[in-house]
């Protein structure tokens, strides 16, 4: 069948590699396309505008990860149906997923066009920033429709062992906001509405490609308009794998919310070298995470066709080649950190701390990759309350303690990066005694 990967006979891990990294890649263009926008924007409409952009990523990612962790119940759902050959199953989850996605990307639509001046308030963004900040985000939310359809239908694709699909989406919808934000800015000199326009009209592209491609398809997650419904028990199934893993994300994005106010109230310095940081950092993340998700669907597929032994070694697999590859990455970055932060600012104090702060995050990965390979082998069972409940507490929890009390007490970075390594060294301590005390149930297979 074409695009399909079968995950339940034959060699591991080779498919799990082939899996992954067209996720990472994803991942990554995803990253650079965002910075596109925000280097346009800077370049030719001036700092205000920059910041009115910047000043709205919390809110997005706030309003996107819930959707995005309930397209990662889609994800299971439908892997796990192929895994037990149950066609109609996987035709009902794959049909409700699209109606989800549309119906939750208009609701947040008429829910942030209310409340966006609200919003953007409590965000303290400056008066000469404020209606601009205003203006790109009520922009931004008529696109959430489609930008929320592209993450479903990336998790359609996914379900089945496609990861190449979504990413030449993305690619040709990227390469077009690039294109539009340069003639929206440059050619008919608007601002953050340019920009924002190009965006909603650059992922209603991504999206109407992968849609056609599900029109067009042969296999199972074939899309026909006329079964297009929602069908309850399989939206039950959807959410209770995916609002956990969606509240995980909203949560994981205010506690960044505080450490990012936090690393703010030490000056421009540290705020640079920061941010700096974190986009190179990120481009590690992305391999990293690309394995937890590749566990996820792999362990989905195998739970569903009854072969536990697979779904182990899965585990196995992907844990290693996810330490290899993010350790590969990592070291090189490290070994290169110094020109690498240079293309952000060639400021030797800002090259400096954002050195500290790539340290301190890699060797915080060491117990995020098995934080991330833990929490994917867990949610390819059904089970997403226990690894949301772990980053939760781990993460979120520790890291909000920390600034709270350790931070007020010595307001430093570097004070700031020890909550990276705690935190998700406590994270993984919770989910790796989980996995090993807790064994799994067939009743999440029925279910």
């Amino acid at each position: 069948m074409e695009g399909r990967m079968d995950m339940i006979n034959g060699s591991l891990g080779d498919k799990i590699i082939k899996y992954a990294v067209p996720l990472a890649v994803t991942g990554v263009l995803q990253q650079l396309f965002n910075a596109a926008d925000l280097a346009v924007v800077g370049q030719f409409s001036g700092k205000e505008a920059m910041a009115a952009v910047g000043s709205n990523a919390p809110v997005i990612g706030l309003l996107v990860n819930l959707f995005v962790g309930i397209s990662l119940g889609s994800n299971v759902i439908i892997a796990r149906s192929i895994g037990q050959k149950d066609e109609e199953n996987i035709s009902k989850a794959v049909h409700t997923s699209v109606i989800v996605a549309l119906f939750g990307g208009l609701f947040l639509t008429v829910l942030g066009e209310f409340l966006a001046p609200e919003v953007v308030k409590m965000l303290d963004v400056p008066g000469e920033v404020y209606p601009m900040a205003i203006k790109y985000l009520r922009i931004y939310l008529v696109g959430m429709p489609v930008i929320l359809l592209y993450n479903f239908e990336s998790a359609i694709f996914r379900s089945c062992g496609n990861t190449q699909m979504p990413l030449v989406a993305l690619v040709i919808s990227g390469v077009l906001n690039v294109i539009l934000n340069l003639f929206f800015v440059l050619g008919l000199g608007m601002d953050v509405d340019g920009v924002a326009t190009a965006t909603v009209l650059s992922n209603l592209v991504s999206s109407a490609i992968l849609f056609a491609a599900l029109m067009k398809t042969e296999m199972s997650i074939r899309i026909e308009l006329r079964r297009l419904r929602v069908h309850g028990d399989v939206l039950v199934q959807i959410l209770k794998i995916g609002i956990p893993a969606g509240i995980q994300g909203m949560i994981f994005s205010f506690a960044n919310i505080i450490i990012q106010s936090a690393v703010n109230s030490l000056g421009t310095t540290i705020m640079a070298a920061s941010s700096a940081a974190y986009n190179l950092e990120i481009f590690a993340y992305y391999i990293m995470n690309s394995f937890g998700q590749a566990c996820t669907t792999f362990v989905g597929q195998n739970y569903g066709a009854g072969k536990g032994e697979r779904c182990l070694r899965t585990l196995k697999l992907s844990l290693l080649q996810s330490l290899i590859s993010t350790a590969s990455v990592c070291g090189l970055i490290l070994l290169f950190s110094r020109p690498l932060l240079g293309i952000f600012n060639t400021d030797p104090e800002v090259i400096a701390t954002g050195r500290i702060r790539l340290e301190y995050i890699f060797f915080a990965y060491l117990f995020s990759f098995v934080q991330e390979g833990l929490s994917g082998y867990r949610r390819g069972f059904g089970v997403s309350f226990i690894p949301a409940a772990c980053a939760v507490v781990g993460i979120c929890g520790v890291r909000l303690t920390w600034i709270f009390t350790v931070f007020r007490q010595n307001p430093s970075f570097s004070t700031i990066m020890q909550a990276y390594p705690l935190s998700l060294g406590v994270t993984a301590a919770a989910i790796l005694a989980v996995t090993l005390f807790m064994k799994p149930s067939r009743r999440y297979v029925t279910q």
